[in-house]
């Protein structure tokens, strides 16, 4: 190998390591061009945990705290079998409880026809609600007026 084609060769290197990592940052650079709004409870710690989740994720995060959240859960088309205990609105949807960063980054890029997105309860493990090595199976539903469907799932676990 003489040296212009050693040269060639390493700027190559160079360049598909810059477009590995180009790739591994897109999602959080994606993610923080959207304003993530979250209503929940100034007494709930799982909360703020889903918010430093979604932080950490890439998103900016404005946390409003609300006593009663069934107003804005009403006013977002949140019904009470979907209900968890925060919403949040992003680039016109919901996101209704603990659904994880990823799920929100894909509902975002699909861009499906639906209120939004939902993950019931609080279940443990989910994001926020995390319990050591935990984690108990759990759905994040995607949700219309008329339609919901799985739009991911996530099995149980115990480390």
């Amino acid at each position: 190998m003489d040296y212009l084609s050693r040269r060639k060769f390493f700027n190559l290197t160079a360049l598909g390591f810059m477009s590995l990592g180009i790739g591994h940052f897109a999602p959080s650079a994606f993610a923080g061009t959207h304003v993530l709004k979250v209503y929940k409870s100034p007494s709930c710690g799982c909360c703020s945990a889903w918010v430093a989740h979604m932080r950490s994720a890439g998103f900016r995060v404005v946390a409003t705290d609300i006593t009663d959240l069934r107003p804005i859960k009403k006013k977002f088309g949140v019904v009470p079998e979907l209900r968890s205990c925060h919403t949040a609105v992003i680039d016109g949807y919901v996101i209704e409880g603990h659904v994880p960063a990823r799920e929100v980054m894909r509902l975002l890029t699909d861009r499906p026809k639906a209120i939004g997105l939902a993950v019931p309860g609080m279940p443990i493990g989910s994001p926020g609600m995390e319990q050591g090595g935990r984690r108990d199976p759990f759905q994040v539903i995607l949700f219309s007026t008329t339609h919901r469907s799985v739009f991911a799932e996530y099995p149980s676990q115990q480390i």
